[in-house]
């Protein structure tokens, strides 16, 4: 008769190794991912400065969907997260008022692209200041290929494209989704 044949069970010590290596995979993975997700999907940004009141205060985080325009260009209206021009170390967010091509104008405060009146709810109901060297009464700015225009929507205290120009395309980051901080001003940006 032969003898049923016992288990090998590993010892203690085995097994907590065991454990220990999975908890360490895990975590390298949870890393991975979160890179992947931040560098290419959506990142969290802080909003610095009051040049997107009321839209944007200070204080406010937001989450940016750094995809969207790899299968579509930006549009006017939107809120763009990009790298300023000047010092691209710095990320910036303004409103984009003017795409290439775009003849853009600021009359009596306000926005005229091609010679119309900007549509975004927000830009009819924001006065724009002529400040800025490519903002002066009377004159029109033309819109490089594969550039962009962005105001702030707080216009008499933005750092925006009537003083610096013009954003290079390879310069934007992405379009500002939703407000997620804090908890009371918690909305979807449009």
């Amino acid at each position: 008769m032969s003898r049923p044949s016992t288990p090998i069970t590993p010892s203690s010590s085995e097994s907590r190794k065991s454990a220990q290596r999975e908890n360490i995979e895990s975590i390298i993975w949870a890393v991975v991912i979160a890179l992947v997700i931040r560098t290419f999907i959506i990142a969290p940004f802080k909003i610095p400065s009051g040049s997107m009141r009321m839209t944007l205060v200070e204080g406010d985080r937001i989450l940016v969907s750094k995809f969207v325009y790899r299968f579509r260009e930006p549009q006017r209206g939107e809120i763009v997260v990009f790298k300023f021009p000047g010092d691209p170390k710095r990320p910036f967010i303004k409103r984009l008022a003017a795409v290439g091509g775009d003849h853009v104008e600021i009359r009596d405060g306000q926005v005229l692209v091609n010679g119309k009146p900007e549509e975004s709810d927000v830009m009819q109901h924001t006065y724009y200041y002529n400040q800025g060297q490519y903002a002066q009464p009377g004159q029109s700015t033309d819109v490089p290929a594969k550039s962009f225009f962005m105001l702030g929507d707080n216009s008499g205290s933005s750092h925006d494209s009537r003083f610096w120009g013009f954003v290079p395309k390879k310069l934007i980051i992405g379009k500002a989704v939703c407000i997620f901080w804090p908890p009371n001003r918690i909305r979807l940006l449009h």
